[in-house]
């Protein structure tokens, strides 16, 4: 069920007191929903344990489900997949509801372009603004077919539906953006097509496609060209050996309790079991560059990824200028970026954000107004935001927050409304069951009001 078609929940957040506590964050969404696909192309039983229970990861379980996976969650919070091997999906019997999930429509259409079975793909009315032809059209040329109902620029949107090719042809191609959901679809269409299809990064996103497609036992080789760019070659008609996977907390939903803890006074909040994984980290160094107090204890290795428990206590931010490579490795947590460049002394210039126009909602845009709302002084430029910082100063607040079903915005402004003198309303929180259910219980259980 898509959170769009329930009733708005609309939520007020103001003025806290110390956070304090200790929290853990609900499991990373990018995993999770890699782990129930790999899981379901696998021969035999996979068990995933801590898969993040939000309706983006589960929209991706039903999809799963509907092309033939047996997925079982047992009492003991942990799932149990039967896959049925790479090549062996099977015809869904209706369309396949994304609700809100761009992750799981771009990466179900890279695993049904090179099955011989058909799907359609619909989604809520925020995914169904979605760009989906950075997708269709690479795995157009490995022979899948597309029809959709076309939008402006000649781009493609939901209801989509996919016809996929058997075989498909093996292709080699140089991503025009950064975008890990274009390498994923691709290298997933590749597991089922003879030959080996190359995926060109000349920026690098984020690898838990490859480090996970390598645990399973896919045969993966990753170099880099004469231009420094990352190249990526699967070897086809993959035979995936079922894993036991553990899925850190997630460092998208960590950034909340992280820039809270930074910008209210008094606090200190420990956040366990956090992925640390180079490609998603950036929010840690860019926090720390505006003078944050982040420690990070017990670092380890769980699942082939970097996990660590984070300490973070208030401290006085300054403002920054983030160079557009970081991008890539946080574009997420800009919003929630945002909030804290807000309270940070001086002023902070983001760039290179032109991604962010194209998420749940056009970020850039949302976040300015929503700003401007509660008393911050923002400039909003063609590819990212100028924000005046408030030197520490509480926010003026007061204001409802149009959220646009973008479950970060709604989240963003939350937190915004623990450092603002008038409480701050965000129409609907519902939209923030996709990626974190228990966020308002875990503000409570710290001391937020």
């Amino acid at each position: 069920m898509s959170h769009s078609s329930s009733a708005p929940t609309p939520m007020s957040f103001t003025k806290s007191g110390p956070l304090t506590g200790r929290v853990r964050v609900p499991g990373d969404k990018s995993i999770s929903h890699r782990a129930l696909m790999l899981s379901a192309l696998a021969v035999g039983e996979s068990v995933i344990e801590g898969l993040l229970e939000g309706e983006d990861v589960l929209a991706t379980a039903a999809a799963m489900r509907a092309m033939g996976a047996r997925i079982e969650r047992g009492a003991d919070d942990v799932w149990r997949v039967h896959g049925v091997g790479v090549g062996g999906l099977l015809q869904p019997e209706s369309a396949l509801d994304m609700g809100n999930s761009g992750t799981s429509t771009r990466l179900l259409m890279g695993l049904v372009a090179s099955h011989a079975i058909t799907a359609t793909f619909t989604g809520d009315a925020s995914l169904s603004k979605r760009p989906m032809a950075r997708v269709t059209d690479p795995l157009g040329t490995m022979g899948a077919q597309f029809s959709c109902s076309p939008g402006e620029k000649g781009n493609q949107y939901l209801p989509i539906m996919v016809r996929g090719a058997c075989p498909a042809l093996p292709i080699s191609y140089r991503l025009p953006m950064a975008s890990a959901q274009v390498k994923s679809a691709i290298l997933l269409a590749g597991l089922n097509t003879p030959g080996i299809t190359t995926v060109i990064e000349p920026v690098p996103t984020r690898d838990h496609s490859e480090r996970m497609l390598a645990g399973f036992g896919a045969r993966l080789d990753i170099s880099t060209d004469a231009d420094g760019a990352r190249v990526i070659s699967l070897h086809g008609e993959a035979e995936l050996k079922p894993q036991h996977v553990i899925v850190p907390g997630d460092p998208s939903s960590a950034a909340f309790p992280m820039v809270a803890a930074s910008i209210v006074p008094g606090s200190e909040v420990r956040i366990d079991n956090v992925g640390i994984n180079p490609t998603r980290a950036g929010l840690i160094h860019v926090l720390k560059d505006m003078g944050a107090d982040i420690t990070l204890v017990d670092e380890r290795i769980v699942g082939g990824e970097p996990v660590a428990d984070l300490i973070v206590r208030h401290a006085t931010l300054k403002g920054i200028e983030t160079a557009p490579d970081v991008v890539p490795s946080m574009v997420d947590e800009f919003p929630i970026l945002f909030i804290a460049a807000a309270c940070a002394d001086g002023t902070s210039i983001f760039r290179g954000l032109e991604e962010l126009r194209v998420k749940e909602s056009d970020r850039i845009s949302v976040m300015a107004k929503g700003l401007e709302a509660i008393g911050v002084r923002v400039e909003e430029l063609e590819d990212g935001l100028i924000v005046h910082g408030s030197g520490g100063a509480a926010l003026d607040g007061g204001a409802t927050i149009a959220a646009e079903l973008d479950h970060r915005i709604a989240m963003s402004f939350a937190i915004a409304g623990l450092v603002s003198a008038a409480p701050v309303t965000i129409d609907d929180m519902s939209p923030v069951a996709t990626s974190f259910p228990v966020f308002t219980a875990m503000l409570e259980g710290l001391g937020a009001r």
